[in-house]
């Protein structure tokens, strides 16, 4: 997400293919936060990953915060981009 106020922040969410929740997950954030930088990183990709993630999926990082699994709470979502824009 990109904001003149702060420098930029990345979703980073982790996913799989044939995955609904992950498919549901990622248009609902497309929808409301259109602007956000989504790094999709496919746990099937690495099998360090896919131990570590199993069906843990979907799941989404802002930093080291873990802003979502299964299901995105949009509010929250936006309150954990904002802060880090900020650098908190």
């Amino acid at each position: 997400m990109t904001d003149p106020a702060g420098p930029p922040v990345r979703l980073v969410f982790y996913t799989r293919a044939n995955c609904p929740l992950c498919d549901e997950a990622k248009a609902q954030i497309r929808a409301s936060i259109p602007e956000i930088d989504i790094e999709e990183i496919d746990v099937d990709s690495d099998p360090a990953l896919a131990v570590r993630w199993g069906e843990e999926v979907p799941v989404g990082f802002v930093g080291a915060e873990k802003a979502f699994k299964y299901h995105v709470d949009i509010r929250r979502l936006r309150r954990l981009l904002k802060s880090a824009r900020r650098g908190r």
